[in-house]
């Protein structure tokens, strides 16, 4: 993994801990939660990829009955082919 992704990783895990701590709403709990007698230790768990996104990779829209779009890229196309999925886009 490369220094500014590190970096970068370390910045967003900051922000997320500045925010939580900042937080007028979670530190009324807690207050609240004091003041009935109990201390208070918060863990919270994070998990946070990251893909590298690949040079010319096939983008394509994929168009239901409805009005909705779906986007897949050529790594869905992997995840759905590993669970054995096929599109047929019916054209």
């Amino acid at each position: 993994m490369d220094q500014q992704l590190k970096q970068l990783m370390k910045e967003l895990g900051e922000a997320i801990n500045d925010s939580l701590s900042e937080s007028e709403q979670i530190a009324e709990v807690i207050a609240k939660i004091k003041a009935g007698g109990y201390d208070v230790f918060l863990v919270l768990e994070a998990t946070i990829g990251f893909n590298k996104h690949e040079d010319g990779a096939e983008k394509m829209a994929v168009r239901g009955g409805s009005s909705a779009e779906f986007k897949i890229n050529a790594q869905d196309l992997k995840f759905l082919k590993s669970l054995r999925i096929s599109l047929d886009d019916g054209e």
